[in-house]
């Protein structure tokens, strides 16, 4: 059954500035290293992205300082060595250089047929989900996952 199902990820995160502000430069810099870094890992099958490669000129909240990344991935196993592995995970490190803690959840994880590419509206719908309900079988974290449900 798990491979009839792939994993769906929004996270967002509030800049600290502007994307064009110097402040930013270094995460800016990186940026298409990052997602093309995504692009060929393991498991990788999808990501929002605008015709420049990114989503950060995407502004899908009202805070024009938050941005949004949203994947699908064939596993939860592929997106977490992702994250947490390689080259992504200096990033990630230094995420507290350019932005603000947020006090709701900035990640939901959720089970899509193979094959589906989620809406963005639904994505946030799930982040909400999880502000209100916590990690359910619906909008999961990485720290209270889920399997895939019939």
């Amino acid at each position: 059954m798990t491979n009839e199902y792939q994993l769906a990820q929004i996270n967002i995160a509030k800049a600290i500035a502007p994307l064009d502000h110097p402040t930013m430069k270094g995460f800016v810099d990186q940026l298409d290293y990052i997602n093309e870094l995504a692009d060929k890992s393991p498991g990788f099958v999808w990501r929002l992205q605008t015709e420049d490669g990114d989503a950060t000129a995407l502004k899908v909240f009202d805070d024009p300082l938050i941005i949004v990344n949203m994947s699908v991935w064939e596993s939860l196993e592929s997106l977490k060595a992702y994250v947490y592995f390689g080259d992504h995970v200096e990033a990630f490190k230094k995420r507290k250089n350019w932005f603000e803690k947020l006090d709701f959840p900035s990640l939901a994880l959720w089970w899509v047929p193979k094959g589906q590419i989620p809406k963005l509206k639904s994505a946030k719908e799930k982040l909400e989900l999880l502000k209100l309900q916590g990690p359910t079988p619906n909008a999961f974290t990485f720290t209270r996952p889920f399997p895939p449900q019939e």
